[in-house]
């Protein structure tokens, strides 16, 4: 068997391989970790009210609440996931039924509602977001606008199986 020597820097690469990848990487491949769900938001559910209607817009509209519904574990987009969504509005306060309203993912998971302009509220522009269905844990959402003046906004879920 011929004498190989070994060098410094050989020795020190192959340590540091060991090190990042464990000895689980030589032996299996590597593998997704998943998608985490989405943790309920602190404040999130202010003012929510269970079982508001299914709305083609919340009043006279001009500002888009957006974003997407995913299963955790493996991202797949979830069809037909109740949304609801409430602001402070140019039209009414967080806390009036007129100003709350839900709409329904579509079969890429993606919702779209039109609603009033959303106006500062204690000092942010905000919005509200809940699902609230049985088929997945309660998550509460708040997202913060940019700028007061932006007509739109999105939120994302990932929600978690119950």
């Amino acid at each position: 068997m011929p004498n190989v020597p070994i060098s410094r820097r050989t020795l020190l690469t192959a340590t540091g391989a060991v090190f990042v990848t464990g000895t689980s990487g030589v032996l299996s491949p590597a593998r997704a970790k998943g998608i985490d769900p989405t943790p309920t938001m602190r404040g999130g559910a202010n003012n929510y009210r269970p079982g508001a209607p299914i709305v083609e817009r919340i009043g006279g509209g001009g500002f888009w609440m957006s974003g997407t519904v995913r299963r955790a574990g493996d991202g797949a987009p979830l069809a037909g996931q109740r949304i609801q969504i409430w602001a402070h509005t140019t039209e009414g306060h967080e806390r009036d039924p007129q100003s709350h309203g839900a709409t329904l993912t579509d079969n890429n998971g993606v919702f779209r509602l039109e609603m009033p302009q959303i106006v500062p509220a204690f000092g942010q522009a905000h919005g509200h977001l809940a699902y609230d269905s049985e088929d997945f844990e309660t998550v509460f959402l708040r997202p913060v606008m940019s700028r007061s003046s932006d007509t739109s906004l999105e939120a994302h879920f990932v929600l978690k199986p119950v």
